[in-house]
């Protein structure tokens, strides 16, 4: 059975994972669309094309190619249950190389020339926004699957990683109830570390906890954190918050370990390391570390059982689910529920018709804020166990509503998006 505007059926191979349409919300920020280029969106055939616009090369590959995957296989159910608007979705995929500029040039390419109907990709803050003036300038749709720094909100792109609320926010409220009273800040030297930071020392500031040293790599080749790690050895704070990106994570672990450091007695708390970056790290130089996200590959929920199984039978049963990979699979079945609940492709329609769509994702159910393209989302904090795996040990309530300005918080008065 297709998608279709009163309900969506589950795909064959997901049978418990749902969507349901809701009322429509507004726009993110009720802005004008700055674009006003003419879209090229051939819908006159069977088949409907899409963007998959990933890092296959370069530093960030430890951590895309799986999120290319995971943007496959939900596209393959959607097609196996009928495709969107009883057309096929065909991908047309690229390499953002992990390069802003790369990623820039290929969502130009994948918008103006190959007349995608949406693009499902990105990862680093530094290539979203590489990235947003062409969605904006040509009123098209990006669907961002990672979490990030917060203090953004456009018309053209649906964030559907968690926003600093639903991601750093618990994990320093976690850290504090756990004692922790003195933190060092270690990052990659772009935009979300530094944002993410200056939101930290914001929350720091407020909360008696002290930042006792901040310290940044580039992004991208091989860095050499001993003179760091020394620094965070001799400081001795109780944690460390680390906002370091692809494969700096190798280097960093195995350094800290060398100088002496653990999880008992410092523990560092990652938001940016999932199953696939474990795998990648070894689990022996990591065991024991916490991390912040929405979605596990251990979450218990019937959906998620089913996404695993999925996945590990189209990938190879030694393969991970994380995050990102999670994110940006619900994204392409959101994109797709919002297309039916529009019974359109077109852009203004898609959009409009998004607020208040849900769908029961592997993490938990997910809703699309209309008012920010934000999704509500459930936050969890991890423990990486001795399989390379990550249990819960602590998860909100429920599902937190996106606040990607940070206005609910007094002590975040005076930040600003970069």
């Amino acid at each position: 059975m297709r998608l279709t505007k009163r309900g969506v059926a589950a795909p064959t191979a997901l049978i418990a994972v749902g969507l349901m349409l809701t009322a429509c919300g507004s726009r993110a920020g009720d802005e004008s669309v700055v674009g006003s280029a003419a879209s090229c969106v051939d819908t006159s055939g069977d088949t409907i094309k899409v963007g998959s616009l990933n890092s296959l090369s370069g530093t960030m590959a430890i951590s895309e190619v799986t999120v290319r995957d995971s943007i496959r296989l939900a596209v393959d159910q959607i097609n196996e249950d009928g495709g969107v608007l009883g057309k096929q979705i065909e991908i047309v995929p690229e390499d953002g190389a992990s390069d802003p500029a790369t990623f820039r040039e290929k969502a130009e390419k994948l918008v103006r020339q190959d007349c995608v109907a949406a693009v499902f990709g990105g990862w680093t803050s530094a290539s979203r926004k590489a990235m947003l003036p062409v969605f904006e300038n040509n009123n098209a749709l990006l669907y961002y699957p990672v979490q990030y720094e917060g203090l953004e909100s456009s018309s053209n792109i649906f964030y559907s990683g968690a926003t600093t609320n639903q991601q750093i926010v618990p994990a320093l409220d976690y850290l504090k109830e756990q004692g922790i009273s003195s933190i060092y800040l270690v990052g990659s030297d772009y935009v979300f570390p530094r944002t993410a930071n200056d939101i930290i020392k914001a929350y720091a500031a407020a909360h008696d906890i002290e930042v006792l040293g901040e310290d940044y790599v580039p992004l991208g080749g091989s860095a050499d954190f001993s003179t760091i790690l020394n620094k965070v050895r001799s400081a001795s704070p109780d944690a460390i918050f680390n906002t370091l990106n692809g494969d700096a994570n190798v280097a960093f672990f195995r350094e800290y370990a060398n100088v002496g450091l653990t999880p008992e007695t410092t523990p560092v708390m990652s938001v940016s390391i999932a199953e696939e970056e474990v795998a990648s790290i070894g689990v022996q130089s990591i065991e024991g570390q916490l991390t912040a996200w929405n979605y596990y590959q251990t979450v218990d929920t019937p959906e998620n059982a089913a996404f695993v199984a999925a996945y590990k039978d189209r990938y190879g049963q030694n393969k991970p689910t994380s995050d990102p990979m999670e994110a940006a699979y619900t994204s392409v079945f959101l994109w797709a529920a919002s297309v039916e609940s529009a019974d359109s492709f077109d852009v203004d329609a898609v959009r409009d018709a998004a607020g208040g769509i849900s769908f029961d994702a592997p993490e938990g159910t997910v809703v699309i804020n209309g008012d920010n393209n934000h999704l509500t989302k459930t936050s969890r904090i991890g423990v990486i166990n001795s399989e390379g795996l990550i249990d819960t040990v602590w998860e909100s309530d429920g599902p937190i509503d996106p606040d990607p300005y940070l206005t609910s918080y007094d002590w975040a008065e005076g930040l600003s998006g970069n």
